[in-house]
């Protein structure tokens, strides 16, 4: 599918094109690379259609389906869909139906887009690398033997082979933007709160949000602005309507300044993490050159706490994910293994449904909010986090936004870095700054690396700074054809 959303919404809202050749032909590029890539967990072919139909009844009718008139959307399998298996790509969540839709899948529909699929992803989101899940790993579109990224990455791959052109991740700490860097499409992380959370189910709290992958930076715009906005049901979100993003895309960055980020930059000399691949480096420097030549100021920052990140994201992320899925005890839902008594049950339960990577963290979070060493531990981290919400508003008052390498290297081979957690850790190095401050970033495409697979440039961008954001994107993307 080479359409773009915006295209296709057109084209099905003015009657030239129905609906429902939209969704055969979507699900038709799906089955023809599933075998290999294994994107999605479930593809709901007969609800799409069912869906599709009712799309062009609507335009028959002479009414407005919406702004995403059949337009085929993927979504992550940890996304509540009423009577639709929501499994986190968990055994653990084995045959459980949700009973109600999260907000963002109810705000898509009445927009007439169409889900056409639950997407694989690392097991309840926790991985880099969509390895993770109980039912295998996805596989990068673009050479089968490496990874997508994660843990979104059956909604990166699905969009990166050009199946569907919209998909919805979960991003907490980098699980939209880096494997949108990896799968040559582009990802956003909104600001904590500008999408509701309801339905989504939880990771760690304070840190998830949803986010959508496109093939362009204006059909990343528009599927914002439909699923992002206040939710009553959802007490962390932002109390006020979402800005007019589309209307930001052809403003250009004449005047805005543009803050490097020296420790993410890969140059050694200006104190930058280790680990952050040459080519990558190139080519944020190569996305620098061209935002400056469009009229930005554009000049290296520090912000020291950002090499801190990383380890302050591994103690509170699995602080909370050990509290958010003890819920999880064979008792009210999903899998359960019988035992001698509850205790023995709920251990054999989550013995058998819980992969190796979740409970290293749920046993990592634990021993973290242990009396003994929770502040040591949790909170110091939490101080960190401060330290960054500080320094990187203390950057904003004197740039519009920042830059940064997305993922510190291309797409790496299957079964690389599983041995080893800290390899797979330090991919969300660059990702996971903005999850801890709640600020918005996103990745999008910017050329090639060595190996000619993709690389993506992150723009980082204040609280509620989308609408800007998106300016700077938009001639990234327009520098990078």
């Amino acid at each position: 599918m080479t359409d773009t959303a915006l295209a296709i919404a057109q084209a099905v809202r003015s009657g030239q094109r129905s609906a429902s050749d939209v969704i055969d032909e979507a699900l038709s590029a799906i089955g023809s690379r599933e075998d290999e890539l294994h994107a999605y967990n479930l593809v709901l072919a007969d609800e799409a259609r069912a869906a599709a139909a009712n799309v062009d009844a609507q335009v028959a009718a002479g009414e407005d389906p919406g702004p995403l008139a059949g337009v085929p959307i993927a979504l992550k399998d940890n996304m509540c869909t009423r009577g639709i298996a929501t499994t986190c790509s968990s055994k653990i969540l084995e045959g459980w139906l949700p009973p109600y839709n999260a907000t963002v899948v109810d705000r898509l529909a009445a927009a007439g887009a169409i889900a056409v699929g639950k997407t694989n992803l690392d097991e309840f989101a926790m991985g880099s690398s969509t390895e993770n899940s109980a039912f295998g790993p996805t596989k990068n579109p673009h050479d089968i033997t490496k990874v997508p990224g994660g843990s979104s990455g059956g909604s990166a791959a699905t969009v990166g082979a050009g199946a569907v052109p919209l998909s919805l991740g979960s991003d907490t700490g980098g699980s939209i933007r880096q494997p949108a860097s990896l799968c040559g499409v582009v990802g956003v992380k909104p600001t904590y709160g500008l999408v509701s959370r309801y339905g989504l189910i939880a990771f760690a709290s304070s840190l998830d949000q949803i986010g959508p992958f496109a093939t362009t930076v204006a059909d990343a715009a528009v599927a914002l602005e439909v699923i992002g906005g206040h939710d009553p049901a959802d007490s962390t979100s932002i109390p006020s309507p979402i800005a007019d993003l589309q209307s930001a895309l052809g403003k250009g960055v004449e005047g805005l300044r543009i803050g490097i980020i020296s420790e993410l930059s890969g140059d050694a000399s200006l104190g930058s993490v280790e680990g952050i691949a040459p080519d990558v480096s190139a080519r944020a420097a190569a996305a620098a050159q061209a935002l400056e030549a469009a009229g930005a100021t554009v000049e290296h920052t520090s912000i020291p706490s950002a090499v801190h990140g990383l380890p302050a994201y591994y103690l509170i992320a699995p602080a909370e994910a050990s509290s958010n899925l003890a819920r999880y005890d064979g008792v009210r839902y999903g899998m359960r293994v019988d035992g001698a008594n509850a205790l023995a049950m709920n251990a054999a339960t989550r013995t058998a449904g819980f992969g190796e990577e979740v409970k290293r963290r749920i046993m990592l979070g634990t021993y973290a909010l242990t009396s003994g060493y929770y502040d040591a531990y949790y909170g110091q981290a939490q101080r960190v986090r401060t330290l960054m919400i500080n320094e990187f508003n203390d950057r904003y008052q004197k740039f519009d936004l920042l830059l940064s390498p997305t993922s510190p290297t291309t797409a790496f081979d299957i079964d690389a870095k599983t041995a080893d957690p800290m390899t797979m850790y330090v991919n969300d190095v660059c990702t996971i700054p903005s999850n801890l401050t709640g600020q918005p970033a996103m990745s999008v495409p910017f050329g090639v690396g060595d190996d000619g697979l993709p690389i993506g440039v992150q723009i980082l961008a204040p609280m509620l700074g989308e609408s800007t954001m998106f300016q700077a994107a938009a001639v990234l993307e327009e520098a990078a054809r």
